[in-house]
This record gives C-alpha cells, sequence and structure tokens, in this order.
C-alpha cells in the first residue's frame, strides 16, 4: 500500500486549503482513513478520520467546524478541507490507513505534505 499526500502549502490566515491522499490497492473501501500533523517541536497529533464507507468521521475538538474529511472510494482517495485556517495550523499533514474499516492502529503512512499558516 502507497499513500501519497498533497495540498500542502503558504496560506494567511484565515484562509483555506484542500489536502487530498492519494492510495495504491483495490481495497481502499475497506479500511478507515485518518490524517495526523505534526507541528515543530510537538507530537504528532489526530486531525480528524474517516470509516471505509464514508458514513462516519471523527475530529479533534480543535478543528471541529473548520476542517471536513471526506473521501472517495472509486478514485481511491481522501481530502481534507480546512477552512478558517489559523498559524496554530501549521504542521507536517500526514495521511494514513487503519488496518479495518473502522479504524486502526494505522499502519501504512504517507511522506506529509507542509502547510504553513502566516498570521
Amino acid at each position: 500500500v502507497q499513500l501519497q499526500a498533497s495540498g500542502g502549502g503558504l496560506v494567511q490566515a484565515g484562509g483555506s486549503l484542500r489536502l487530498s491522499c492519494a492510495a495504491s490497492g483495490r481495497t481502499f473501501s475497506s479500511y478507515a482513513m485518518v490524517w495526523f500533523r505534526q507541528a515543530p517541536g510537538k507530537e504528532r497529533e489526530f486531525v480528524a478520520s474517516i470509516t471505509g464507507s464514508g458514513g462516519s468521521t471523527s475530529y479533534a475538538d480543535s478543528v471541529k467546524g473548520r476542517f471536513t474529511i471526506s473521501r472517495d472510494n472509486v478514485k481511491n482517495t481522501m481530502s481534507l478541507q480546512m477552512n478558517s485556517l489559523k498559524a496554530d495550523d501549521t504542521a507536517v499533514y500526514y495521511c494514513a490507513r487503519g488496518q479495518s474499516w473502522y479504524g486502526g492502529p494505522y499502519n501504512y503512512w504517507g511522506q506529509g505534505t507542509q502547510v504553513t499558516v502566516s498570521s
């Protein structure tokens, strides 16, 4: 399984970005997917997750109401729409695949994409 994250960049506070994660393999819909992020000097933290069917999502309190996770099981992609971005959202964002349709552990990881929010 290979995961390729993209869509990061530099944006002003209050702006928006859309991250994408493309997955290889033919059983994409069988596995939950997740976004984590890691800011400089901080531990990696959970951002959002989505079940295999896309029917259930979960968000960290810090992004709830601003970020939306989604997936396209035909195209084998997952997205993270990030609105009302804050400086605190600056981090490297990683996508990962779970071991089941509903969650982790997350044992396949993409390479990360940098998001920088200027205040």
